[in-house]
């Protein structure tokens, strides 16, 4: 085999991956290794590469048959040899030089010495690569190229420089918390003196903790009254609604916006009304729609009572609530369809614009239920109250969420029934249906008073006189007390649940208690 001076006499193998200096070799007797030099060693103090340094140990002679250790090449790092003028050019061929290429001063070139694996220069050497050279053109194999060192990767500490806009766009991207981290730096960096830039992050911010809550997404029953207070603050209104008139505003407000929400399928959905009869409590079953006609039929006293239209007058309308209702579900040819809650929310609307023209002096005017009458200011408050527990009727019925009425509204509510608790305790007591009295007073007096405690929404305390209707309740005369929540009395009063259900705590004279909550109860109706 023909290496052009490459074969080593003895026939070792070649030493694979070792870098060779193309070109013809001579006698290794022609060339005085001594006068050769070694590679440059690494300035002191520089950062050392990641490959070892040779070993830089000069051989003491060469041997004629080719067993001196070579010259190891220098790290790829490290600056190559300068040939320059001296024996040592020699030995460096020029570049491009070929197998044929003669030297200039006539002398044939050294062959390669002979690799010797134990020499002291072996260590410098670097592992032989695995992966097969590639031939070239003209048959010699070339020098094998090591690698270069990659370097480290550069870590930099300084935020993301960005345009302006670019960091405007990523503002709701930044407060969903979805942008990285070198973003994250530099917007924040960004809103630090950037004012219209930080108030619309806080924007963006709030807004995100509104997606995020856990709480109802049911609009909250002061929302109406909020909105509007926050308008007439700004231009009030010409013609205010009454204060008193405002309860039954906001709750037929509220039913109309659950009827507006169901499909025309739910208004025939089954609706069980409940309330009390003496000492039992009692039903009826209807539809939605006829639920909403039960309500247009009794809020037509109060029309009657302003002078308007009553949608069931024709001559011979009673003015009992519950005849009333049988007369106009029994009038009705056909089972009442969403068709029904126009006419309510039209008689509704008259009723509240008639009351706001009428000024302060209709309050006071009379409002006859048959049995018994109540000023129009009452009627209203009686009339919200209704429309409340029958949206709820109605609500549990479709499975709507339903909440109770704020807590301003709530507490009259409450109050109108406490003021007729004597009035009622008293025809219980004409009936038979509760203890006779104890101690008679003069009206106007304190007399034995019943301290009814309402906790929670819309809550108070209220002394409730037990002997006499015209007897005044006071705190030095109470012979009792009943604690109640909110919700849980007006469900009594409601009929929705029983007198011994209801009081979540008791003191005192246990008979008084007992004739309190039942007149509570009887206050109900159809």
């Amino acid at each position: 085999m023909t290496g052009g001076g490459r074969e080593s006499e003895g026939g070792e193998e070649e030493v694979r991956g070792a870098r060779r200096i193309p070109g013809p070799r001579g006698a290794a007797d022609d060339l005085d290794l001594a006068s050769v030099p070694l590679p440059p060693l690494p300035p002191p103090g520089g950062t050392a590469p990641d490959e070892a340094v040779p070993e830089q140990s000069q051989p003491a002679s060469a041997s004629a048959s080719g067993d001196a250790p070579g010259t190891p090449e220098s790290d790829a790092g490290a600056p190559e040899p300068d040939p320059g003028p001296g024996p040592a050019a020699e030995a460096w061929p020029e570049a491009g030089s070929g197998p044929e290429a003669e030297p200039a001063d006539g002398h044939p070139r050294p062959a390669a010495p002979e690799w010797d694996p134990t020499g002291p220069a072996a260590e410098a050497w670097p592992e032989p690569d695995p992966r097969p050279e590639a031939e070239p053109a003209d048959g010699h194999p070339q020098p094998a190229v090591p690698e270069p060192h990659a370097p480290d990767p550069l870590v930099s500490s300084a935020p993301v420089v960005l345009p302006h806009q670019v960091l405007k766009a990523l503002l709701g991207a930044w407060a969903l918390s979805a942008c990285s981290a070198e973003e994250t730096a530099a917007v924040e960096d960004h809103l630090t003196g950037c004012a219209p830039c930080a108030d619309e992050a806080l924007r963006l911010r709030d807004a995100v903790g509104l997606l995020h809550t856990d709480g109802s997404l049911d609009l909250d029953p002061t929302l109406r009254t909020r909105v509007l207070d926050g308008c007439f603050g700004r231009r009030p209104a010409r013609i205010p609604v009454p204060e008193w008139a405002a309860p039954y505003d906001a709750e037929t407000a509220r039913l109309d916006a659950l009827l507006r929400d169901i499909g025309d399928s739910e208004w025939h959905a089954p609706v069980r009304l409940q309330w009390f009869e003496e000492e039992r409590q009692v039903s009826r079953r209807t539809t939605v729609a006829g639920v909403i006609g039960h309500l247009m039929a009794v809020d037509g006293l109060l029309s009657a009572a302003l002078g308007l239209d009553d949608p069931l007058d024709d001559g011979k309308t009673p003015l009992d609530p519950t005849e009333r209702t049988e007369t106009y579900w029994s009038a009705t040819r056909r089972p009442p369809t969403r068709a029904v809650r126009e006419p309510w929310r039209a008689q509704s609307h008259e009723l509240i614009r008639t009351a706001s023209f009428a000024g302060r002096n209709v309050a006071e005017t009379s409002v006859s239920y048959g049995a018994f009458a109540l000023p129009l200011q009452d009627a209203a408050l009686d009339r919200a109250f209704e429309c409340w527990v029958h949206g709820g009727d109605i609500a549990d019925a479709v499975d709507y969420p339903y909440p109770a009425p704020s807590a301003a509204h709530l507490h009259r509510m409450i109050d109108l029934a406490a003021r007729m608790l004597p009035a009622a305790l008293a025809g219980r007591r004409s009936a038979g249906l509760a203890g006779p009295a104890k101690d008679l007073v003069a009206a106007g007096a304190p007399g034995r008073s019943l301290h009814l405690e309402i906790e929670g929404h819309g809550g108070g305390d209220w002394y409730i006189a037990l002997d006499s209707p015209a007897a005044v309740g006071a705190p030095e005369r109470a012979v009792a007390q009943v604690a109640l929540d909110g919700v849980e009395f007006c469900r009594l009063v409601a009929g929705h649940i029983s007198p011994v259900e209801a009081a979540a705590g008791q003191e005192g004279d246990r008979e008084a208690i007992r004739d309190v909550l039942f007149a509570a109860a009887s206050l109900s109706r159809l």
